[in-house]
C-alpha cells in the first residue's frame, strides 16, 4: 500500500532560520509598513540596461539603504549590556541569495561589506557572483568558509543553538563580523504579493522588500497609475528613538523615489 505522505529532509541552513525567528521574537522591533513610488527609479534602471549597464533593482536598493544608514549609523547599532551602544562606521548588509542545494532552493546569507561606499553596479556584480558560486549542503554563508565550530552548531539541540545566538548577539564585534549590522530580505521579488509581510530579524534594523505593484496615486493633483514598492522596516527601539527613526525613513524615501545613486546614462 502506498504511503499517504512523504518525508523530506530539511536543508541544514534552514535550522538557523528557525533559531533566528525564535530569537527575533525577543527583540523590541518597531515595524513600519511603507510605500515608495519607484516609477522614475525603475525607468532609470531600464534605460541603463538598454545601454549595457547592469544594475539590478535589488542591488540598487542595497546601495541606497547602505548609504542612508551610513548617515544614521545609530539605527544599525548593537546594544551592549544595559547602557552602551556599539555604533559601527561601516554598514555591512546581509542579504539572502537563493541557491540550489541537493535539488532544493535554499536561501543562503551573503554579507555585502561597506554597502554605503560601493556603487550599485559593484553590489549587483557581487550578488550575481554569489548566485554562481557552487555550494554544498554544509555551506552557511556565501563567500566565507564554514569553521569547524560553526559546523558543530547544527548538531546541537535547539535550546543550545538559541543560546549560541544569544551569546553572539551579546558580543557586537562578533555579530557584526559574522552577519553585519543590517539585513535586506526580498521575499516579494519571488512573486507578486498585494500587501506586506511582517518578518522577524535579529539585526538592529531590517528591511523586508515586497512586490512592486501598479497603484493609483495622486501626483500634482492628478490621479496617475504609478509603480509602488511595498516595504516593511523593522527598527530596534532599544537603539534608536522615534524622532531619528522618522528622519531616517524620510531620507530613505527621498533617496528611493528620486533614484539617487543611479548613474546618469
Amino acid at each position: 500500500m502506498d504511503s499517504p505522505f512523504s518525508i523530506q529532509k530539511i536543508p541544514r541552513s534552514r535550522i538557523a532560520t528557525f533559531d533566528i525567528f525564535s530569537i527575533g521574537l525577543e527583540k523590541h522591533h518597531v515595524a513600519g509598513l511603507l510605500e515608495f513610488d519607484v516609477t522614475g527609479s525603475r525607468k532609470k534602471l531600464q534605460d541603463l540596461r538598454k545601454q549595457g549597464i547592469n544594475i539590478s533593482f535589488n542591488g540598487w536598493l542595497v546601495k541606497v539603504i547602505g548609504s542612508v544608514l551610513k548617515q544614521y549609523p545609530e539605527a544599525a547599532a548593537y546594544r551592549q549590556g544595559k547602557g552602551k551602544l556599539v555604533v559601527y562606521k561601516d554598514i555591512n548588509i546581509s542579504i539572502l541569495v537563493e541557491k540550489n542545494i541537493g535539488g532544493k532552493k535554499v536561501p543562503i546569507p551573503l554579507v555585502i561589506e561597506k554597502a554605503g561606499e560601493k556603487s550599485a553596479e559593484q553590489i549587483t556584480a557581487e550578488i550575481e557572483d554569489a548566485k554562481r558560486q557552487e555550494l554544498t549542503g554544509k555551506s552557511m554563508v556565501l563567500k566565507r568558509d564554514t569553521t569547524f565550530s560553526e559546523g558543530l552548531y547544527y548538531l546541537l539541540p535547539g535550546f543550545l543553538r538559541r543560546l549560541v545566538w544569544r551569546i553572539m548577539l551579546g558580543s557586537p564585534a562578533f555579530a557584526y563580523r559574522k552577519m553585519g549590522n543590517a539585513v535586506v530580505t526580498s521575499i516579494g521579488m519571488a512573486g507578486r504579493i498585494n500587501g506586506w509581510f511582517i518578518h522577524k530579524s535579529v539585526h538592529p534594523v531590517s528591511f523586508g522588500v515586497g512586490s512592486v505593484l501598479q497603484k493609483p496615486v495622486v501626483v500634482d493633483k492628478e490621479v496617475k497609475v504609478r509603480d509602488i514598492l511595498n516595504m516593511t522596516i523593522l527598527v530596534d527601539h532599544d537603539v534608536i528613538d522615534g524622532a531619528p527613526m522618522v528622519r531616517l525613513l524620510n531620507e530613505l524615501t527621498k533617496a528611493i523615489e528620486s533614484g539617487e545613486f543611479i548613474p546618469s546614462p
